[in-house]
């Protein structure tokens, strides 16, 4: 074959799978997702966990020296 024809196969084949789309059972669907429903998920975080890490105790001993940068900058 020759690289026009190959080439020609090529997108061809590419085309055929870009505007593939299957046939979808929206009735299992809709059963697989009423499952969840009802339940709690393990991947939810409780609401008492907080999002970031707590640096506060960093803050206060790097808090000095944050200051004095300041100042060498200013000055």
């Amino acid at each position: 074959m020759g690289r026009g024809r190959q080439k020609a196969k090529a997108t061809r084949q590419a085309r055929d799978m870009k505007y593939y789309s299957p046939a979808t059972d929206l009735s299992a669907l809709e059963r697989e997702l009423g499952k969840n429903r009802g339940h709690s998920t393990s991947n939810s975080s409780p609401v008492d966990v907080p999002l970031e890490s707590d640096y506060s105790d960093y803050e206060d001993k790097y808090a000095d020296e944050d200051d004095e940068d300041d100042q060498r900058r200013i000055s």
